[in-house]
C-alpha cells in the first residue's frame, strides 16, 4: 500500500564501472562519473543541411531546440517520457536527471519553457525512469537507497510560468530501489522491475486510482531489467485479450501472462545467438514482432549496432528471425515503435530512425538520424539515453546524458 511518507537519504551502491549504465537502464548498475560540462554546441533552431544541423550530424531531422542540463538544474541526464494535457493541448517533456525529474513545456518546440524539478526522494542516481498514466507521472530510481515511487499530478504544471521545485503528491514505499517502470495504459497497471522485492522481477501495482497505488502482485521467475506490458491483440488466438508482458531479463526474453496479477504465468523464454545482455524490447503495433536491444553484444562480440527481431506470433514458442546490423558501431540503448518506424536512442550515435515493412523478409532500413553526441561514436555509455516519439504534434524528444534535452522534428 502507498504511504505519503518522507524518505531519508539511503546508501549508494558501489558497483564496478565496467558493467555499463542505463534505465530502462544500462546493463549493469555502475555509477558513471558525472560528465564534463559541454560548451559550444548548437542550441537551435537549426535545419539539417548538408549532413549537419549546426554542431550535430544528421539526416532528415532538424534541431528545433536543445535545452542544456544546467538550464534544467541538472548535471547528468537519463530517461525521458512525454505527456499531453488533453485539456489545454500542451505537450511536455519529462526528463530524468541524476538529481530528479525536469518538466519542460515543448508545445512551441523552438521556445521550450522549463517549469521546474521534482527532486530525487533520496540521493542522486544515474538511473531514473519515468512513465505516465492519465495525468500522473510515476518516477523510480536505482542506486538511490529507499527511493520508492514518486507520484506527481501533472496538471499542477498548468499555469506555471517560472521554474518551481515540486514535491510528489504520493510516495509509494512498498519497494526501495527500482531500475525501471512500465505501465499498461489500457489496464491501469504498473510493472516495476529490478526492485528489492519480487525477486527483482515484476512488482505489479494497481494504479487505476492514479494517486493511490496499491500492490497487486509479483512475478518473480527471473531478475528483470525492463518490460513492456500490453493488452494483447496479436495473432496468437490462445492469448488474445490477455495482459502480456515482454520482459528483458538479462540473459533471456521472458513472455508472461499477467492477466491475474496474483497468479502470473510464464509462457516462454527465448534466447538468440551472440547474446550479451537483453536490455530492452518493444512490440510492433500488431504485436507480431518484437524488437530487442542487447546492450553488450557490440562490445562483447565486436558487432555493429545490432537490433534483434523476434517473431512472437506464437507467444508460447517465439523465435529470432534475424538481426539487423546498422552502419554504426555504437551501443544501442532504448527503442520504441510508432507505426512502421523504430526510434532508437543509441548512446554515442544518437537518435536513429529505422523504417520497416515485411519483417519476415528482413525489410528494414535506416531513414533518418540525429547524432546528439558529435564528439565520438565510440562503444561507450554516454550520449542518447532514450527517445519519446509519441507527441501528437510530431515533435520528437531525446535525452542525452551529457548534452541535455533535444527537441527535434523530421524534415
Amino acid at each position: 500500500m502507498s504511504r505519503n511518507t518522507p524518505i531519508t537519504a539511503g546508501l549508494i551502491c558501489f558497483i564496478m564501472l565496467s558493467m555499463g549504465c542505463g534505465s530502462s537502464g544500462g546493463g549493469g548498475k555502475s555509477q558513471p562519473p558525472a560528465p564534463p560540462p559541454v560548451t559550444g554546441l548548437s542550441m537551435g533552431p537549426e535545419a539539417c543541411v548538408g549532413g549537419a544541423a549546426g554542431s550535430f550530424p544528421c539526416a532528415g531531422i532538424a534541431l528545433r531546440k536543445r535545452v542544456p542540463l544546467d538550464a534544467m538544474n541538472g548535471t547528468a541526464g537519463n530517461d525521458i517520457w512525454g505527456w499531453v494535457d488533453t485539456t489545454t493541448g500542451k505537450e511536455y517533456a519529462l526528463m530524468g536527471m541524476s538529481n530528479g525529474a525536469a518538466f519542460v513545456d515543448v508545445t512551441d518546440p523552438d521556445n521550450p519553457l522549463f517549469l521546474g524539478n521534482l527532486p530525487t526522494a533520496t540521493v542522486n542516481s544515474a538511473w531514473r525512469d519515468i512513465k505516465v498514466y492519465e495525468n500522473y507521472a510515476y518516477v523510480v530510481a536505482d542506486g538511490a537507497g529507499a527511493h520508492g515511487m514518486q507520484v506527481f499530478d501533472l496538471t499542477r504544471l498548468r499555469g506555471v510560468v517560472a521554474p518551481q521545485t515540486f514535491m510528489p503528491d504520493t510516495l509509494y514505499t512498498d519497494f526501495g530501489h527500482a531500475h525501471n517502470i512500465a505501465i499498461n495504459e489500457d489496464s491501469g497497471f504498473a510493472y516495476v522491475v529490478g526492485t528489492d522485492t519480487c525477486g527483482e522481477g515484476l512488482h505489479i501495482i494497481d494504479i487505476r486510482t492514479p494517486s493511490t497505488p496499491v500492490q497487486a502482485g509479483c512475478h518473480a521467475d527471473f531478475e528483470t531489467h525492463d518490460t513492456q506490458c500490453v493488452s494483447y491483440l496479436g495473432p496468437d488466438v490462445d492469448h488474445q485479450g490477455s495482459e502480456i508482458c515482454m520482459s528483458s531479463a538479462k540473459d533471456r526474453i521472458e513472455i508472461v501472462d499477467v492477466s491475474d496479477p496474483s497468479a502470473t504465468v510464464s509462457l516462454s523464454t527465448t534466447s538468440y545467438p551472440q547474446l550479451g545482455f537483453v536490455h530492452q524490447a518493444w512490440l510492433t503495433e500488431d504485436h507480431q514482432f518484437l524488437f530487442v536491444g542487447d546492450e553488450f553484444d557490440e562490445r562483447d562480440f565486436n558487432v555493429p549496432t545490432r537490433t534483434h527481431i523476434i517473431d512472437v506470433s506464437d507467444l508460447d514458442a517465439p523465435s529470432q528471425i534475424f538481426a539487423y546490423d546498422a552502419a554504426t558501431s555504437s551501443i544501442d540503448h532504448n527503442l520504441y515503435v510508432r507505426g512502421n518506424r523504430l526510434f532508437q536512442a543509441n548512446y554515442m550515435s544518437g537518435l536513429r530512425i529505422l523504417e520497416f515493412a515485411d519483417l519476415s523478409n528482413q525489410e528494414i532500413m535506416e531513414v533518418a538520424f540525429f547524432d546528439t553526441f558529435p564528439a565520438s561514436d565510440a562503444r561507450e555509455f554516454d550520449g542518447a539515453w532514450s527517445v519519446y516519439p509519441y507527441l501528437p504534434s510530431g515533435t520528437i524528444i531525446v535525452s542525452d546524458i551529457s548534452n541535455g534535452l533535444f527537441i527535434l522534428r523530421l524534415q
